[in-house]
């Protein structure tokens, strides 16, 4: 099993990084990472995304019990995350967030992620629709039929509610979440236009996602980056 500490500190420098990128919502959404079949990491009910330290990061079992830590789980995190990890195996960690450009495409009659700019080629059948809401995922019946709708892809969109992006580690997920929303940001001011996209071949589309090889080695550099930055400015976020 990987050190767990470094997981804590890991997906803490996630949640801080996903505050200054404008991915958070008050104190809801969560992170998480399976520790094994039965347990994962996922943040504390109740703490802003901006104070979340890798100390006070839960660890909770599949039914809801806290393992480890101070404050309790939030319900809906349980039914999703529980969920996703249990029923994708590829899903070591689920990031799930309302950021706003993804969660904008969510709310759109057929709206789909459309293959018209780099960022968004690298998405490229790699995405779930989960086109019906259900209201909140208070639920093991509505957190299996969430997670149904993965498969085996690596991000799902949930129709009028946000996004989940899952991974092998942190640092891939979290550099998926990136590019996702700087996607959508993209093809919602195209949409804002009212003028047409201008097409890319569907050739030069699978020929381009060909070329986006070494994604994980270059996330890697990425999330690096980014906790070199926290290093220095929220060094707090290992606590």
């Amino acid at each position: 099993m990987e050190d767990v500490q470094q997981l804590r500190i890991d997906l803490a420098a996630a949640f801080r990084c996903a505050v200054r990128f404008g991915f958070n919502e008050g104190i809801s959404n969560h992170f998480s990472v399976a520790l094994d079949d039965d347990t994962f990491l996922i943040n504390p009910h109740g703490l802003h995304w901006s104070e979340i330290t890798a100390s006070n990061i839960l660890v909770c079992d599949a039914e809801g019990n806290v393992l480890e830590g101070d404050h309790p789980v939030e319900p809906t995190a349980l039914f999703i995350h529980g969920q996703a990890h249990r029923a994708a195996p590829h899903a070591k960690v689920v990031l799930h967030t309302h950021m706003p450009y993804a969660t904008a495409l969510t709310m759109l009659e057929g709206g789909r992620l459309e293959p018209v700019e780099q960022n968004a080629i690298r998405f490229h059948n790699k995405i779930a629709y989960d086109d019906e809401y259900n209201g909140l995922a208070l639920d093991d019946a509505e957190g299996q039929r969430i997670a149904s709708k993965l498969g085996n892809k690596k991000v799902m969109f949930l129709a009028n509610h946000g996004v989940v992006v899952v991974g092998p580690n942190v640092a891939e997920a979290f550099d998926d979440l990136y590019y996702l929303e700087r996607a959508a940001m993209f093809q919602v001011l195209a949409q804002s236009t009212g003028k047409p996209y201008r097409k890319i071949s569907p050739t030069v589309v699978d020929m381009t996602v060909e070329q986006m090889v070494g994604e994980a080695e270059t996330a890697v550099l990425h999330f690096e980056a980014l906790k070199r930055i926290l290093n220095k400015e929220e060094p707090d976020y290992v606590n």
